[in-house]
Order: structure tokens, then sequence, then C-alpha cells
């Protein structure tokens, strides 16, 4: 530790070193879900659910089609819950706490789409037949409440070069995800796991 660092612990420190907020960066929130955002939020295939609970907090990565997040009014949203490892680690937060928050993307554009509210955890047989995919329905939906949503400026995506296609990563540069479980149980097979996934993923994705 050097005699240099500092640690920020109020919120007048904080301002006295970023300043004020631009202008349009709080005239663009707004607490329902305008015909811009419901646009951009019917154009994504991917969102990231953050949740949080008694054991902490939870970002749950949700895609599909775009607008598989349905705007059904301009204050609720409805997320079809997927087949998953039934870890449930978000709707398990969302049975303590209710709060809720979504981040959109949008392949090849830069801005995102954040959403902060309150969401809950619903079974309804008519909506959740309306978001079956190959006849197959969601078990339960989720039923988030808008309360705040405004889109985040291009910058991060631009710094990342996320959706620029010589930064693509092949996966051979990273571990399969058999050696990742191999590393934590010494005995499993991660050769056949791999080998195995590409047609259990077909038979398992809804």
């Amino acid at each position: 530790m050097t005699a240099e660092r500092q640690t920020i612990n109020s919120l007048d420190e904080l301002l006295s070193l970023y300043g004020q907020p631009a202008k349009a960066s709080l005239t663009k929130e707004l607490d329902y879900i305008s015909p811009h955002y419901q646009q951009m939020i019917e154009k994504s295939p991917f969102a990231v659910l953050c949740t949080v609970g008694s054991d902490g907090l939870d970002c749950s990565p949700r895609g599909d089609e775009p607008g598989f997040v349905r705007v059904q009014s301009s204050k609720t949203l409805l997320i079809p819950d997927r087949r998953g490892n039934n870890r449930l680690d978000s709707l398990r937060n969302l049975i303590e706490d209710h709060r809720a928050s979504l981040l959109f993307l949008i392949p090849g554009i830069g801005e995102t789409l954040r959403v902060n509210g309150t969401a809950n955890i619903i079974r309804d047989a008519e909506l959740q037949q309306s978001f079956a995919v190959n006849n197959k329905i969601p078990v339960s939906l989720i039923e988030f409440t808008v309360e705040k949503i405004y889109f985040q400026c291009q910058k991060a995506l631009v710094r990342s070069k996320l959706w620029e296609y010589d930064y693509k990563i092949t996966r051979d540069q990273l571990p399969s995800t058999g050696e990742i479980i191999k590393s934590t149980k010494s005995d499993f097979d991660a050769k056949a796991y791999d080998d195995a996934y590409p047609e259990r993923l077909k038979k398992t994705l809804y």
C-alpha cells in the first residue's frame, strides 16, 4: 500500500472528483417504457438480469429471439424463464427481495438499455402458452415493473470493441467447460462431457 492510496467514502468526495452529471444523462431517464425504449427492447435478443438476496448479488444471462422480453404495458415487462440448470439463483433472490435490474444489449448497436425496478415470479397458463417455443412453455414468467429506464451511451462498447469481428475470441483460446469442471472434480471425464454437449444442448435448449 502506498501513501497515495485513498478510499472514497463520501458522496462529497466522489462529486469533487467527477463533478455533476451531464444534463442529458438525467433527462433521458424515464419511469415508464417510452415508444423509443420499447423499440430497443423489441430488438434485443440478450439481457442480463440482476437480483439480490441473502446469499448476495447475482447476474444471470437471458437470451432468445429478439423481443423475447415482452412489453406488456408502459410499466410492465414479461420475461420467460427458459430451461436452465435449476440452480434458480435469480428466482431464489426474487422470493426474498423483489428489487431487480436489466441490461439489454443489441448486436451491432453501441447503446445499451438499463432498467431498474421490481420483479415477481408468476404462473399464468395463457401467458405461459404465448411464450411457447417448439411446443415447450416456460415453467414460470418474471413480471418486471419498471421504475427507471434509460439508455447508456456507446463508450463502453466502443472501448471494448465488443461487436468488431476482428476482436472475436475463438472457443479454443479458453478452457472447455469440461476442463473447468474437471479442475474441481479430478475424476470427471472432461472429454466425454465436451463431446456430448452439442447434442445435449439441442435437446435441452427449451
